[in-house]
């Protein structure tokens, strides 16, 4: 089976460092095993989305010499396979309507409040799916084993929102089904939402890509580098040293003459000597400067 990675950022903002970190190693993952690279903007959340941002964040990977395979992916253009997916659900007893708030819901695991009562379609609902009490296990090819029981540890999740979106879950699900998507490197933020798609995966009867979630990069306060905490745009006129920088968090021990290159040059040199036991097996690692 060939390779096939791809990069997932949203387009709420210009490429900060820790997107970047997160499209250098994906990148990196795929090519070294002559793979391909996808694109893909998750740009469903639309309140959230930036205009402009989309095409800023691909100026900033071709600066950064990081070219995709295939064309870009917008979630947005998907809605019909979306809803596909929830019709299925629907046709075999999974999904029901959920009328509760964040402010009504106390607790990280979901207590099926609304499980049972049948709510009209009439009133605004969120759509939850059927979780079950067996275990989801990952071998995570950086962070190692894990494991979580979705009824005790998540509950019922939604996979509509209640503000009409579809939520990030079965739209990830669909897509890297859709895209034939082998490998998912992403940030370690996401651990845990991944036996979420692992187990809609298994609904679907998709088969299950490999993980591999990366430390993630976070500011002296231990915040996660993002556009919700104002994390600074890369600067687009130094490329190299954000390469370098990039492979230098992810464990590769760039060669200090590389400095001297052009971007080409480092991108092969990350190719040809990537390895992702490398990498720290860390949930996170503070950065200096963002």
């Amino acid at each position: 089976m060939s390779v096939i990675g791809r990069f997932a950022p949203s387009p709420t903002g210009p490429l900060h460092f820790g997107s970047v970190v997160a499209a250098v190693a994906s990148y990196m993952q795929a090519k070294s095993q002559h793979g391909k690279w996808l694109v893909r903007m998750d740009d469903i959340d639309t309140p959230r989305n930036q205009a402009g941002a989309d095409s800023s964040i691909l100026k900033s990977l071709e600066i950064l010499g990081l070219y995709w395979d295939d064309k870009v992916l917008f979630q947005s253009h998907r809605q019909a396979a979306y809803q596909e997916a929830l019709d299925l659900l629907t046709d075999k007893n999974l999904l029901y309507r959920c009328t509760c708030t964040r402010k009504q819901l106390q607790g990280k695991a979901y207590p099926g409040t609304c499980r049972d009562k049948g709510h009209s379609s009439d009133q605004q609902h969120a759509l939850r799916v059927l979780s079950n009490q067996q275990a989801i296990n990952l071998n995570d090819e950086i962070q190692g084993e894990f494991q979580q029981n979705l009824e005790t540890e998540i509950g019922d999740f939604i996979v509509h929102r209640a503000d009409g979106l579809v939520a990030y879950h079965i739209a990830t699900v669909v897509d890297d089904a859709w895209q034939n998507i082998t490998e998912i490197v992403r940030g370690a933020d996401l651990l845990d939402s991944t036996p979420r798609q692992i187990y809609l995966q298994k609904l679907f009867n998709y088969h299950s890509p490999a993980y591999a979630h990366l430390p993630v990069a976070v500011d002296k306060q231990g915040y996660k580098l993002s556009k919700q905490y104002h994390a600074k745009p890369i600067d687009d006129e130094d490329p190299v040293t954000t390469l370098l920088l990039a492979l230098e968090f992810l464990g590769q021990d760039p060669d200090k003459l590389l400095a001297q290159e052009n971007v080409e040059e480092i991108i092969q040199w990350g190719i040809k000597h990537w390895s992702l036991e490398k990498i720290p097996r860390l949930d996170t690692i503070e950065v200096k400067s963002s």
